[in-house]
């Protein structure tokens, strides 16, 4: 799919195109802004854990579930705060509309990092917890609930957009 084929808002009345580019690349940075304090939160709960007194005591699988949590933490901590740098680093230049799609991908692919990395947080706590079949299906429904709603159904609703204007990209 191509960002300029999706274009599904529209200029508010007298806005010019520069001033849809600003508003919606602050539209962006805000939603993203959001996904990083609950993406930082995770983050610091993960940074401390392996100095809990218990740690030592889990096993490989905890421990593996544990890296995979801090990795996509630390991912998604990385992609949620890159629009923010690239935007005072372009500040001020004729690039905003290409930072806009490139931080829209980035926030995309932002947000898969932290739909693994709750998931495996969530295994982590359920297969110390309980056990390992409890953290299968735990983590399971996190990552299918953040799959559905975050990903599934705004590409259906691209798709049911894209169809019932013929296939044809908006203008």
């Amino acid at each position: 799919m191509n960002y300029r084929d999706l274009k599904t808002e529209r200029p508010e009345p007298g806005e010019s195109p520069k001033e849809r580019v600003d508003r919606e690349l602050n539209e962006l940075l805000q939603g993203l802004r959001v996904s990083a304090t609950g993406v930082q939160v995770l983050f610091a709960f993960l940074l401390v854990l392996p100095f809990q007194s218990r740690f030592s005591e889990m096993g490989p699988l905890g421990h593996r579930l544990f890296f995979v949590a801090l990795l996509s933490g630390a991912l998604a901590s990385v992609c949620f705060i890159a629009p923010a740098a690239q935007h005072r680093l372009l500040f001020r230049t004729s690039l905003k509309e290409k930072m806009l799609r490139r931080a829209n991908r980035i926030g995309i692919v932002g947000l898969i990092f932290l739909m693994v990395s709750m998931a495996t947080a969530v295994a982590l706590v359920v297969e110390t917890v309980i056990d390992d079949v409890a953290a299968v299906i735990f983590s399971g429904v996190v990552a299918l609930t953040a799959a559905w709603l975050w990903l599934l159904q705004p590409i259906i609703d691209l798709h049911r957009l894209r169809t019932s204007r013929g296939g044809r990209p908006s203008r």
